[in-house]
């Protein structure tokens, strides 16, 4: 198996979601054939898995997917070191001393984003800039126009999935932070969180209009 096209076919499950066979194939450019025999391979490594899904014409299709396994090819920033000295904090300091660690780091963030994000841009020019700045973080984020004027803010990997799930107030402002950061034109609202089940975190932008025009 080539470690490239491997790879890059791995890149796209954790971006795309599940995919048959055939249309990781169309991606990569390569056969069904071989596309089906990188699968197989990546399964006998435990890093895929399929699922027949039923189809209303036909037979059941083969979609692929990530396992465990292979999201964890995807780096989470120091998990095991990170997990450790958020309980030695919570021992140390208590839910105060964390709760404070939490909100500087929020802080840092919100500073950083708002130098990066120009508020005078666009709403979809404002989020892809900000899709820039968390795809520079690990999170694998893209901003997607909608047809109804609003934006995605998509974000396919978690690189702090282990200390959010350690301690769910690390994602607990990330709306908020969105907000104010993007402007009071807009609203923000989480449509995929990845610590529910979703496979991704998926903010949804609005523009004010567009969200009251839905009330």
């Amino acid at each position: 198996m080539n470690a490239s096209t491997s790879e890059q076919s791995l890149f796209l499950l954790k971006m795309r979601g599940p995919q048959t066979a055939q249309q990781l194939a169309a991606l990569l450019d390569i056969t069904s054939m071989g596309a089906r025999r990188q699968l197989e391979a990546a399964r006998d490594k435990g890093l895929v898995a399929f699922e027949d899904v039923a189809d209303k014409v036909g037979r059941p299709s083969r979609r692929w997917q990530l396992t465990p396994a292979g999201h964890a090819r995807f780096p989470d920033r120091h998990a095991d070191l990170t997990v450790e000295l958020i309980a030695q904090v919570q021992a140390l300091f208590g839910d105060e001393g964390l709760d404070k660690l939490i909100s500087a780091r929020e802080r840092s963030s919100e500073a950083a984003y708002g130098k990066l994000v120009d508020v005078r841009l666009d709403l979809a020019q404002r989020v892809e800039s900000l899709a820039q700045a968390r795809d520079g973080e690990g999170y694998m984020a893209h901003a997607e126009a909608q047809d109804d004027g609003s934006v995605l803010l998509v974000e396919n990997h978690c690189p702090i999935c282990a200390a959010a799930t350690a301690c769910q107030n690390f994602c607990r402002s990330e709306l908020a932070i969105f907000q104010r950061v993007l402007g009071d034109d807009c609203t923000v609202e989480r449509s995929e969180y990845l610590l529910e089940g979703g496979r991704r975190c998926v903010y949804r932008i609005m523009p004010v209009d567009v969200s009251s025009a839905g009330l």
